[in-house]
């Protein structure tokens, strides 16, 4: 649980930092910056969830979407705790607990004093443009990868042993 809680916390602090730079240092005045033929740095402000699903400008819908990031982070946190009380080794759940704890804080700050969620990073190819993307929002990404990765394949989880993975 204390290895979650130092991940989500790096997260959120690593995460800030790069909004910070970004907004203060690197976009002032906002523009895109191509760094490579298939990278740009850019600046967006994203009110919806991921990728952009449900933009909106309902004055409440950041308060909602902020006690989501919470409800799913206590959660998460909740499910760890009790994952590592029951004995055994808590294989990648520790780790992705934490990435995506501090992936979500990281958000929902953005969500209670920004216009939306800072986004900086695009990725493009053949005039194709991935979502632009943060810090948190990779951190979210690879928790629920190692989410996966851990329930498939860590020996001991129920499902597995139902399975006859990870023997």
């Amino acid at each position: 649980m204390q290895l979650s809680l130092y991940i989500g916390a790096a997260i959120l602090l690593l995460d800030q930092l790069t909004k910070w730079v970004i907004l203060l240092r690197v976009m002032d005045p906002p523009r895109v910056i191509e760094v490579t033929g298939f990278f740009n740095l850019v600046l967006t402000y994203n009110t919806g969830v991921s990728f952009g699903l449900f933009q909106g400008d309902a004055a409440w819908q950041p308060y909602i979407l902020v006690f989501l990031n919470l409800a799913v982070s206590a959660g998460l946190l909740i499910w760890l705790h009790r994952e590592t009380h029951k004995g055994g080794s808590a294989g990648l759940l520790p780790w992705a607990v934490g990435l995506v704890v501090g992936g979500a804080l990281g958000n929902a700050v953005d969500r209670l004093h920004l216009p939306g969620v800072v986004d900086f990073l695009d990725f493009h190819l053949a005039g194709w443009h991935w979502p632009a993307f943060n810090v948190a929002d990779s951190a979210i990404v690879g928790g629920v990868i190692l989410l996966i990765a851990d329930g498939l394949f860590q020996p001991g989880r129920k499902g597995n042993k139902e399975a006859g993975i990870g023997r």
